[in-house]
C-alpha cells in the first residue's frame, strides 16, 4: 500500500509541478477572480507539508521551515483570514522539491497496518488522510490548469502514477 499511497501522491504533485512550470511569468500573481497562481501553489504545497507533519510544532520545526523563514514568514495559512503574501517561481519550485521528497520518504517505513492508525489531522487513519491530501492537490492542480488551458490553449497533462 505505501508505493501506491506514495505513487499517488507523487502524480497529483507531478501534476501541480507541470502548473508551475508552464505559468506565463506576467501570470504568477496575477489574481483570476480568486488567488493569485502563487498563492494557491503555495496554500496546496503547505498543507499537504502540514499534514505529513506530526503536528504544528513538528510542522514549523522542520530544517526546511527553519532555513527558509521567508517563505513562511507568520504561518498566515494557519489562521482563517484571506492570503496576502505572494511568493516568487524560486520559492515555490523549492517548496515542490521539498515537500516531493517528504512525499518520497514519509511512507518508507510505514506496513498496511500503520495506515489504519489515527492521525493528529482532520480525525482521519493515515490511509484517508493521504487520499485526503491527493484529492487536494488534484483539486488545486485541476483549477491552476484550467487557467493555463484558458490562456494557452494547451490542456493539462495526465500523470498516473509517480513523478513523471
Amino acid at each position: 500500500m505505501r508505493d501506491i499511497i506514495s505513487s499517488q501522491l507523487l502524480a497529483a504533485l507531478a501534476t501541480l509541478n507541470h502548473c508551475i512550470e508552464n505559468c506565463p511569468d506576467k501570470e504568477w500573481n496575477e489574481p483570476h477572480g480568486d488567488a493569485p497562481f502563487s498563492q494557491v501553489l503555495f496554500h496546496t504545497l503547505f498543507f499537504l507539508d502540514y499534514y505529513l507533519s506530526e503536528d504544528a510544532e513538528a510542522f514549523k520545526a522542520q530544517q526546511f521551515h527553519l532555513e527558509n523563514k521567508s517563505i513562511f514568514r507568520d504561518y498566515e495559512e494557519l489562521v482563517d483570514k484571506k492570503a496576502e503574501q505572494i511568493y516568487s517561481r524560486n520559492e515555490i519550485v523549492l517548496y515542490m522539491n521539498f515537500c516531493r521528497k517528504k512525499v518520497e520518504g514519509f511512507y518508507a517505513d510505514f506496513t498496511d497496518s500503520d495506515f489504519l492508525k489515527a492521525t493528529k489531522h482532520r480525525s482521519m487513519t493515515f490511509l484517508e488522510l493521504a487520499f485526503y491530501c491527493t484529492r487536494h492537490i488534484q483539486h488545486h492542480a485541476a483549477q491552476l490548469g484550467l487557467r493555463l488551458q484558458l490562456l494557452s490553449g494547451a490542456e493539462l497533462n495526465w500523470v498516473s502514477r509517480g513523478w513523471n
